[in-house]
């Protein structure tokens, strides 16, 4: 089944970036101490495992990555929870994408073959695969206004959890939340402004669950 092959392939490049990312973060040095926005070395081996946890970008892939399990067992899943966990995968992936393609790419130079890959797979392949696989294969309908509400529960956590963290550790996985730099005023603000970038998309997708042909 069509639906069953494209989504395990998204479920098996998520796993094989993963890995690759976690023998880069084994292979970053623990020494100097280091705490600059979004690098992984400098620190021991379990804070630099959860400074990988800790991305948007990480946590958008392995998202997509169960969605994508569970829809190889089952391409009509259907749950009220299942529903809230689809659409985070959709909307955090999307937006991942689109972030890093019009910003971040500008700024951030992969080294080496681990780090191209596992960058290429996380912030393109993926998106693509997965907002592709939706407009193919759906299922559809499942998202509806209590849904994206649901949805919004995931991001408000992430933004909350850097921040407390950022305030523990002194590192930020992103320079927008990087209180240490532009303070909580500022922080805040694009605080805002990512919620609402989450909830607009998530409304373009509850959109285009109406508006596009069923799939289930």
């Amino acid at each position: 089944m069509p639906s069953r092959l494209w989504n395990g392939a998204i479920a098996a490049l998520v796993v094989f970036g993963l890995v690759l990312q976690v023998v880069i973060t084994v292979r970053a040095p623990a020494l100097p101490p280091a705490h600059a926005v979004g690098t992984l070395s400098g620190a021991p081996l379990a804070t630099r495992l959860v400074r990988v946890a800790s991305f948007f970008t990480i946590q958008s892939n392995v998202l997509c990555a169960v969605v994508a399990a569970q829809l190889v067992r089952d391409p009509r899943r259907d749950g009220r929870i299942w529903r809230m966990v689809r659409l985070d995968a959709l909307l955090g992936i999307t937006i991942t994408g689109i972030v890093y393609a019009t910003v971040l790419a500008r700024i951030h130079e992969p080294k080496g073959w681990e780090q191209t890959v596992s960058n290429a797979i996380f912030h393109y392949v993926v998106p693509i695969m997965t907002v592709a696989g939706w407009l193919l294969f759906g299922p559809r309908p499942r998202i509806d206004a209590a849904t994206v509400a649901r949805a919004a529960i995931w991001p408000l956590a992430w933004i909350v959890y850097t921040v407390v963290h950022g305030e523990l550790s002194d590192w930020y996985p992103y320079p927008f939340v990087d209180v240490a730099t532009h303070g909580y005023a500022r922080v805040s603000v694009n605080a805002i402004g990512v919620l609402v970038v989450c909830v607009v998309v998530a409304a373009g997708y509850l959109v285009g669950d109406r508006r596009l042909p069923a799939r289930s």
